[in-house]
């Protein structure tokens, strides 16, 4: 399969093809980075505990582990002439997201922040994966770079201008008094802002991005799909999924060591980053929430910089090097946070932490993309994102007692705690050779 995968000619895309087509990544990460920022200061608002932050964001790791496999194990084998195979699932997707994030803001009590962020997070996991897939499906080998660091510089500008939008509303209502219970005023208009972006961006993406029709055998596939009954249907996903965790190149396994300490640390940060600067600051809940804002800022722009110079230098000296020092800068970064006293100079460390998102959100899709079959890139995408949420869910369930009898709950060791996974993960991902990753390509399936 992979043989005839390498057979096939996918031309070659423009420089604003590419970006028209990763434009709907804007909305959902707009989404995503309010979650990253803005969602644990509402759940603060409305009265919870610190140490029950990690178990109250279980729903990200739960729906991505269960929704985007499955999502790309369908899509994999849907097609339509008029709105293709990927694009309706971002499409449901980005309509669910938006009427979330407008109705998050108005949450009256912590247990409807939750459930509603149990659906935000179908919504966005329904329209991350197809998308991861879909650049995939369009380029040809050599541009695979380019259009996963495109996704990238689109992953730093949904957060910056989400984070924009929560300094610019706080400068202008002001930090209100902390009431619990009660969600302050300029806090709203930032969802209200990604509600419309998540449709719009992803409308923009899908009218000017044509997909590739299935080849003759992959029609053969998809038709025999549509025969199946109801509840061959059904399971069809599972056991796909099953079946190619069970064959995949031992080289995602490498991968997924990479990610374990990767994404608990990111977990940990975006949780424990307010909680931190309460203590290392002073501030209160709305001014350690709009202090995170600008470091999410300040590192997302860096991503947005340096996505694209990352291009060549993975080329000239291999996604391994690059990805592992990336990532020991971030370690850097997590080290130096908490002993920082000054909301000015603590922002610096964000540049080592943007270079190191920017590798993060561009360079492991790349390798994998290289190295899976066309027929089933869906399904890889979506277990490389269970490779993501999978640490995730076991930092919600586990982080809580360790946060709690560990480290004293103190929010300064939680970060430290990260910085140290951070390093780990560097270490394990000099393990990723390119050279590796080729020989699985050229292997006959």
């Amino acid at each position: 399969m992979n043989k005839i995968l390498s057979s096939i000619k996918k031309p070659n895309l423009s420089f604003w093809q590419i970006f028209n087509m990763n434009v709907g990544f804007l909305g959902i990460q707009f989404s995503f980075g309010l979650q990253q920022t803005a969602i644990n200061p509402i759940f603060l608002y409305l009265g919870a505990a610190e140490d029950l932050l990690p178990i109250l964001n279980i729903a990200g790791p739960i729906t991505g582990l269960i929704v985007q496999p499955i999502i790309g194990a369908i899509s994999d084998k849907t097609w339509s002439p008029k709105f293709g195979r990927r694009k309706p699932f971002f499409l449901i997707g980005a309509l669910i997201g938006s009427i979330c994030l407008f109705a998050f803001p108005f949450s009256p009590v912590l247990w409807v922040a939750v459930a509603l962020l149990w659906i935000l997070d179908i919504g966005n996991n329904m329209a991350m994966e197809p998308y991861r897939a879909l650049v995939g499906d369009k380029l040809p080998q050599k541009q695979l770079s380019l259009g996963y660091q495109m996704q990238s510089l689109f992953v730093g500008a949904g957060t910056v201008i989400a984070m924009l939008s929560i300094i610019y509303f706080q400068e202008i209502f002001g930090v209100a008094e902390e009431i619990v219970g009660s969600i302050p005023q300029w806090l709203y208009y930032s969802f209200f802002i990604g509600a419309i972006l998540s449709i719009t961006t992803i409308l923009w993406s899908v009218s000017r991005t044509k997909e590739i029709p299935p080849s003759e055998g992959e029609m053969v596939q998809i038709k025999e799909f549509r025969g199946l009954s109801f509840i061959e249907k059904f399971k069809h996903p599972f056991v796909e999924i099953a079946q190619t965790v069970k064959t995949m190149p031992p080289f995602m396994w490498k991968v997924a060591g990479v990610y374990l300490f990767q994404w608990y640390a990111l977990f940990v940060y975006w949780q424990f980053n307010v909680p931190m600067f309460r203590d290392t600051l002073n501030f209160t809940i709305g001014e350690a929430a709009s202090q995170s804002a600008k470091m999410s800022l300040t590192y997302n722009s860096v991503t947005m910089v340096v996505a694209l110079v990352l291009v060549p230098l993975t080329l000239k000296y291999g996604g391994k090097k690059i990805y592992a020092a990336s990532l020991l800068g971030t370690a850097i970064a997590m080290f130096l946070i908490p002993y920082i006293n000054d909301a000015n100079l603590v922002l610096a460390p964000m540049i080592l932490f943007g270079i190191g998102w920017a590798a993060m959100m561009g360079i492991p899709y790349t390798m994998v993309s290289k190295i899976v079959p066309q027929t089933k890139r869906g399904i890889y995408m979506g277990i490389l994102n269970m490779m993501i949420v999978i640490p995730m869910a076991i930092e919600t369930v586990t982080f809580g007692p360790i946060y709690k009898y560990l480290l004293g709950g103190n929010a300064i060791n939680a970060i430290l705690f990260a910085g140290v996974f951070f390093l780990i993960s560097a270490i394990l991902a000099l393990r990723l050779t390119p050279k590796q990753a080729q020989e699985v390509y050229n292997q006959p399936e």
